[in-house]
């Protein structure tokens, strides 16, 4: 059984991943940190004091792909301490952001919740709990703190370490010919047709579902900018523009060319309808990253998967990336009246035994704690591409979150590109209407 290598995370261009030797420091890439304690995979008991037994936590969780083994944890843990968890999940199609603020608003504040960070961290700050002074927060892979770091103060636990690209399948791939993976757009388009060919259907699209396309696929001409970091702020402060940029207008040749290469009636195939079809062989690869992984096993276990880039030039070498970044944070209410038990179960996920095992082997995360080690067998082919890319360096980064007003930014991209793929815009027309958005929700 392979041991998949620990983690370590830098700050470049928002978070660069690279990988270390489980158990040594011998990394070869020099301009990477090293986790503070890399390598120690020993068991951490749980050190807080026993919580109260008449206590229920309520949750309230957007990670739709995991609620089944969410509460079979929890669960677990009501066993162990007899403290309840109440989880309610809104997530996928769901507006989980809205959601949260009508909970907020009714007076029905969850204890334990979702935040994205960055922007996110930045509406939501007056609420959150400082948990600086958490025993995990020493543990944590470098870099993965700094989507929820303000004014040196850590306000959330990160839920793991996540990429995306497309995902494709190796026996599709096969049936058409297909020797050498793509890398550039060409080859990319060369591949769908060779694919078309065989009486395959290359792109299966989810394009009903605002967040693949306002928050991943949207990230793309962000994070191959340059530098992102500066062309956001760019854009921020009035000196860059959406419209006209040279990244931005080689991105919507590849919007065309999934369209193109893609399944019938994209706009009305919503999450679960995309992630089943490819699992079930009726298209040869998807826009997703390894959180379907759970789900794709469950519906074929068969199924020989893996990770291409999502090329929007020819330039190999640039294009040859997954993106790889935090998907969110545990976050406590700090407002709640159980806010340490809540502090107590989530020290219990990350340092004992049954919570680490279902982090990795039930969730299928990719640790963002070193001390939680996983195995290939563990997480799967989809976190194991992953993880390949990133010891290579190869990765790009995840910009959504810092968007002006976070989600609100991201479903108004969502809602133009999902005009532009229905052709009620035009590429003018949609790239137009993210430069307004931004500029009319920026501070």
């Amino acid at each position: 059984m392979k041991k998949l290598p620990m983690l370590a995370v830098s700050s470049v261009l928002g978070l660069s991943i690279a990988l270390t030797g489980c158990g040594s420091n011998n990394s070869n890439n020099t301009n990477t940190a090293e986790p503070s304690n890399a390598g120690n995979t020993s068991t951490t008991t749980n050190e807080t004091a026993p919580p109260k037994k008449d206590v229920t936590i309520k949750m309230f969780q957007f990670k739709v792909e995991i609620a089944e083994q969410l509460q079979l944890m929890v669960n677990e843990y009501e066993k162990e301490t007899g403290v309840k968890i109440q989880i309610e999940t809104v997530g996928g199609g769901a507006d989980y952001g809205a959601a949260l603020k009508a909970k907020f608003n009714s007076g029905d504040k969850p204890d334990i919740f979702n935040n994205g960070g960055f922007s996110d961290l930045d509406l939501w700050a007056e609420n959150l709990e400082d948990l600086s002074d958490q025993p995990w927060v020493k543990d944590l892979v470098k870099g993965t703190d700094e989507p929820m770091t303000k004014d040196g103060k850590i306000y959330g636990m990160p839920i793991g370490v996540e990429g995306y690209g497309y995902i494709y399948n190796k026996d599709l791939f096969a049936k058409a010919g297909i020797t050498e993976l793509p890398k550039t757009i060409t080859e990319l388009e060369a591949a769908a047709q060779k694919l078309q060919a065989a009486g395959i259907t290359p792109f299966e699209n989810g394009y009903a579902e605002w967040w693949v396309l306002g928050n991943h696929f949207v990230n793309l001409p962000f994070a191959y900018q340059k530098d992102p970091n500066a062309f956001i702020d760019g854009l921020n402060k009035g000196t860059e523009k959406i419209a006209g940029n040279a990244v931005f207008e080689n991105w919507t040749k590849l919007f065309d060319l999934t369209v193109k290469y893609g399944n019938k009636n994209p706009l009305q195939t919503d999450y679960n309808t995309e992630v089943t079809d490819f699992a079930n062989g009726k298209a040869a690869m998807m826009q997703q990253g390894n959180w379907t992984q759970v789900q794709i096993t469950k519906t074929n276990p068969d199924v020989n998967i893996g990770f291409l880039p999502m090329p929007i030039s020819d330039d190999a070498a640039a294009n040859d990336k997954l993106f790889v970044g935090v998907p969110n944070n545990w976050v406590i209410n700090k407002d709640s009246k159980v806010k340490q038990e809540a502090k107590d179960f989530l020290n219990w996920m990350v340092t004992s035994d049954t919570g680490k095992s279902y982090i990795t082997k039930q969730f299928k995360f990719i640790p963002a704690l070193t001390t939680i080690a996983a195995t290939e067998e563990d997480l799967g082919a989809l976190a194991s591409d992953i993880m390949k890319y990133s010891k290579e360096g190869k990765v790009l980064s995840w910009n959504w979150f810092k968007f002006p007003q976070g989600e609100a930014s991201s479903k108004k991209f969502g809602d133009a590109m999902q005009g532009y793929v229905g052709k009620q815009q035009t590429k003018e027309q949609m790239l137009e209407t993210f430069q307004t958005t931004w500029d009319s929700l920026k501070k």
